[in-house]
């Protein structure tokens, strides 16, 4: 965010008394101008948002304006307004770099005092197509339970108040978590933010299967209850105690969203005030920082094995826990693993075997071994020398997603169990998910060696352009492989469940399956580990296209 020629400006208006706010609009206006100027790529992707955006509203808009006479319209327009005012609490948190003007911290350097610079931010935080669809759901919502010349002129107030309630709740949270998000963990929020997006789809989803069962939308009306009195969709509440008649209920309820406003920007500028006044790491020592930074590592390494299979596991875990990518990734199997079994157990009609999906998804993450050390393998493969060597690598590898992947698809099995109360197949499904995790282990081994791949560390790309037919080889060939691999213990399951005494000796099933998860993955290590000694020199060219 330049601002070499805005600063005399701002400066000046301060010292004769003016308004920045025009100012500070002009800014936000020049920011985008000049931003869409950079590419003709980026000017039609920006353009298509919003003409995506602009014909969703729309939609939208006219879906609320129809649903006006419902009995439960005032429910499903307090909860919508609530969601919108979540999604404008957490968008920040993970697309901290889509407003230049989220952080204040550029602004320091300038003669600005926090109560005009919060007037002149909050009215320049209306520019964008995310004000618009507010606008555009907030307006319908009104139309929806708006009935009467009271609710309408309520409904007048109601828009703007509840659009300046999300617009500062956006910017407060921004504020309190701007050093954050400019840090290596800001940065590992924005890479998981597709994880919340995994994981609310999922909702969605539940939600709406749940709505379409019996009860329709009166299922919504014990949240709106309360949600109507929580601002903002106090508001809308508002609206419709106003058309109710309930005028002193109505009047609370605004008062309720005026006394939000008035306490985010209060926070709002107090943040302000700190970031302004404070320093921040770049004016600390660099020994205060080194010291506070400093973690120690006996604890980890006395669990591991000694040698280098101990060395290998510590770092796999360790790059599970620091690296972005690799977190989000592992943090995004972990959750769509338990998702998937545990949403169909709660709507009554998911199966067991679904538990086997948690192993699948933590399976994959033994794919593409070298590309995820991104340019620091080449220090690894300096110490490979021969196919011991590798094999010794890779068997650590293995041992530490093993340490995170059996308890894990163990968990998930026995809740998933509980929650259908069919204990008798629990041994067969927890040994289908141990033979099924040895198969992608031994896969995931020998396609890192022979369909390595690059990852580049910046932005929300997982593959390097050019690269994106060879990882689609790498992971949807292992998983087809991995499936052939466990096809004999999906047929000794089947012929069991099929059989009139099968049920006695289903409980064989999770020895056999252990035992044969287990030969699998040491068969696919020695496999992979002469390719991966030979074929070093490829692995190299191959994850540094990124």
């Amino acid at each position: 965010m330049s601002t070499g020629t805005n600063a005399s400006g701002v400066s000046s208006e301060v010292s004769s008394g003016v308004s920045i706010t025009p100012v500070v609009v002009r800014l936000k206006l020049s920011l985008l101008r000049n931003g869409l100027r950079q590419s003709a790529g980026r000017r039609a992707a920006y353009i298509t948002s919003v003409v995506v955006v602009l014909l969703f509203a729309a939609l939208q808009l006219l879906g609320l304006i129809a649903l006006r006479g419902n009995a439960h319209a005032v429910s499903v327009t307090v909860l919508l307004i609530a969601v919108l005012a979540l999604g404008w609490a957490v968008m920040p948190l993970f697309f901290p770099s889509g407003d230049e003007t989220l952080d204040p911290t550029r602004l320091v350097m300038l003669p600005l005092r926090p109560r005009p610079l919060v007037r002149a931010l909050l009215v320049a935080s209306l520019v964008g197509i995310g004000p618009l669809f507010t606008l555009c759901l907030l307006i319908g919502s009104v139309i929806s339970v708006a009935h009467g010349t009271a609710a309408y002129v309520t409904g007048v107030v109601a828009v703007p108040l509840a659009l300046l309630v999300c617009v500062a709740l956006a910017r407060a949270v921004a504020a309190a978590n701007i050093r954050l998000l400019s840090s290596r963990k800001g940065r590992d929020l924005a890479v998981l933010s597709g994880l919340v997006v995994a994981i609310g789809a999922q909702v969605v989803n539940f939600g709406a299967q749940r709505l379409g069962s019996a009860g329709g939308l009166s299922r919504l009306d014990p949240a709106a209850d309360v949600l109507r009195w929580v601002p903002p969709g106090s508001a809308i509440g508002a609206v419709d105690s106003m058309s109710k008649g309930s005028y002193g209920a109505g009047v609370v309820q605004l008062a309720l969203s005026v006394a939000a406003l008035v306490g985010l920007l209060a926070l709002w500028s107090r943040h302000l005030t700190l970031l302004m006044t404070s320093p921040d790491g770049s004016t600390l020592q660099a020994g205060e920082t080194g010291a506070r930074e400093r973690v120690p590592t006996g604890g980890l390494r006395r669990l591991l094995p000694p040698g280098r299979t101990g060395t290998v596991m510590e770092r796999s875990l360790r790059y599970v826990w620091r690296d972005p990518k690799t977190k989000a990734a592992w943090v995004t199997s972990l959750a769509i693993g338990l998702i998937v079994p545990v949403f169909n157990a709660l709507q009554g009609t998911g199966s067991i075997y679904f538990a086997c999906f948690a192993a699948g998804m933590l399976g994959i993450q033994m794919y593409n071994q070298f590309g995820q050390d991104t340019s620091a393998f080449w220090m690894v493969a300096m110490t490979i020398a021969s196919p011991r060597d590798a094999y010794v690598e890779l068997r650590g590898r293995a041992l530490a997603l093993l340490v995170i992947t059996l308890p894990y698809a163990t968990l998930v099995t026995v809740l998933t169990t509980a929650m259908l109360g069919d204990w008798p197949k629990l041994p067969e499904v927890l040994g289908l998910s141990f033979a099924l995790l040895g198969a992608m282990l031994a896969t995931g081994a020998w396609s890192s060696a022979r369909f390595p791949y690059s990852i580049p560390q910046e932005g929300y790309k997982n593959v390097a352009p050019g690269q994106a037919g060879l990882a689609w080889i790498a992971i949807f060939g292992g998983m087809v492989s991995a499936a052939l691999l466990t096809a004999p213990v999906i047929a000794v399951t089947i012929w069991l469940n099929v059989t009139a005494d099968g049920d006695r000796w289903s409980w064989l099933l999770l020895p056999l399956g252990a035992g044969y998860g287990a030969l699998l993955t040491v068969f696919g290590l020695r496999m992979a580990a002469p390719r991966t000694a030979r074929r070093l020199p490829e692995i190299l060219a191959a994850i540094s296209k990124g």
